[in-house]
């Protein structure tokens, strides 16, 4: 294990930072006098690498350094002929890497790192900087598989690193709105939860896609894209982004958008782990009478109902369902009929019924969270329908690099929204889900040789021990099969 370098007093750089953040408060002479108006000294920055600096990591990187109020020592990625050009241009000065390993070997000074890959390296590129001691932020879902996420939460609390995840609408001050109405009982008790969404928006569904290595780009390292998959030759259809929709490298609808969505009433309604978890999946036919069969990746559409226990915030057993594929639950009686349920055009969305009225909102991302409350007895309330942002993504990343400043335990750390005490929790149910759908995928030949689905079933969860207690075959899904080399 990595151990970070020390002066001649036994002092890391990381706690020069630290303890000069501190000593800053009693200065005599200010900073600026020193250096100049918008001086920042070199000791007062944080070094910073981006793993993944195109597409979502180009913005988070650029955001983590705060108009280049930080430093971006190296970047990470294995293709800088696509949109990661965009990060080189931004930070000229930044070393390039294909393989995050040796970077994170080789620059001995990084203290934090911005992880925006597809989400089948999440979990080793954030274990092999965590165990380096570094700070880490990762796109949502913090990670590939549930396993992964409780390995990752509780790997943060021993190597007391600050992390945080992607999902920026945490950082939302609206949610404050929504938060408020769920304490001051204004729905009463909530037993139901709605969310939903009209992702996939990329292909899924359908058989995998066909190799074809003649046409690998130049500058792509196929062989670390694919990281801890299984080795197959270049696929098109998978790089750079349509990954989302086959489970060896992506999470699906629920990946995609359900750590923004599931996170509204998960957060409000102090969750935890589910008690169950069962679903449905659309059927594709290209055929008569036998639907098309395509286990490797995630279906068109789903349905999935998780059970949660009683909490403080709820009053009573919650049930909460997600819809995905463009399915999306029923108009409530209480919401007027001209009135978008959700966000815009009702396309995605959460809503919270409780005993005297509904909670309706937008999807938690960077899009208007549209905070509606709407009361039995027909009171309306409505928070903005717009947003006026005064930071990128509401200073989510920004808000992390201040917490890595201020250490592990600080009061910018324990105020972040989405560190990996709470995102581990909640990116453990949004798996759940998925974990449903590949249960329910499983098939087998019956005696008369015809197929049979035998994971059909609700499944009971025991969250503390990672376990399906009623269903065995359905705990192979709780982690995954690491090629040699990427092992967690």
């Amino acid at each position: 294990m990595h151990k970070p370098k020390k002066n001649s007093e036994g002092q890391t750089r990381r706690d020069f930072i630290k303890n000069a953040a501190i000593a800053s408060s009693f200065m005599i002479v200010p900073r600026h006098v020193l250096g100049g108006v918008g001086f920042i000294a070199p000791s007062d920055q944080l070094n910073l690498a981006a793993i993944g600096a195109g597409g979502k990591g180009a913005s988070d990187i650029r955001n983590a350094s705060v108009n280049g109020r930080e430093r971006v020592a190296a970047l990470c990625d294995v293709d800088f002929s696509g949109s990661a050009k965009a990060s080189v241009e931004r930070f000229p000065d930044a070393k390039r890497y294909a393989d995050f390993r040796e970077m994170l070997d080789k620059e001995k000074d990084i203290d934090a790192v911005t992880i925006s890959t597809p989400d089948h390296v999440h979990g080793p590129a954030a274990k092999y900087a965590m165990e380096r001691g570094k700070h880490v932020y990762v796109q949502k879902p913090m990670t590939h598989n549930i396993k992964e996420a409780r390995m990752l939460t509780e790997m943060a609390r021993s190597q007391k690193v600050v992390t945080q995840m992607g999902n920026q609408g945490g950082s939302n001050d609206l949610l404050k709105l929504v938060q408020k109405w769920v304490d001051e009982d204004k729905i009463g008790k909530i037993a139901k939860v709605e969310v939903w969404t009209n992702r996939p928006v990329w292909p899924q569904g359908g058989a995998f896609p066909k190799p074809n290595p003649s046409a690998k780009p130049d500058a792509l390292n196929w062989d670390l894209w694919l990281g801890p998959s299984p080795e197959i030759p270049y696929t098109p259809e998978l790089h750079p982004f349509s990954w989302r929709g086959w489970w060896n490298y992506g999470t699906g609808a629920l990946g995609d958008v359900g750590c923004h969505l599931i996170d509204i009433p998960f957060r409000t309604l102090g969750l935890h782990y589910p008690t169950d978890a069962e679903c449905s999946v659309g059927s594709v036919y290209s055929g008569m009478w036998t639907a098309d069969y395509n286990p490797e990746g995630c279906p068109a559409s789903s349905f999935i109902s998780l059970n949660f226990a009683e909490t403080a915030k709820s009053k009573s057993p919650v049930n909460m369902t997600w819809m995905d594929g463009g399915i999306r639950p029923a108009h409530p009686d209480i919401i007027p009929a001209d009135h978008d349920i959700g966000g815009g055009g009702s396309a995605n969305g959460v809503l919270i019924i409780g005993e005297k009225g509904i909670i309706s909102t937008n999807i938690n991302d960077s899009s208007p969270l549209m905070p509606k409350l709407y009361l039995n007895d027909g009171t309306q309330e409505f928070g903005p329908q717009t947003e006026e942002n005064l930071e990128p993504e509401y200073g989510h990343q920004r808000k992390w690099v201040d917490a890595c400043k201020a250490g592990f335990g600080s009061a910018e750390h324990k105020g972040l929204t989405s560190s990996f005490d709470y995102a581990g929790p909640m990116t453990e149910t949004v798996l759940m889900g998925n974990l449903a759908i590949r249960s329910y995928m499983l098939r087998r030949e019956n005696a008369k040789g015809q197929p049979e689905f035998y994971g059909r079933k609700k499944l009971l969860w025991d969250g503390d021990k990672l376990l399906i207690t009623n269903f065995e075959e359905a705990n192979q899904f709780v982690g995954r099969t690491y090629r040699q080399g990427w092992e967690m």
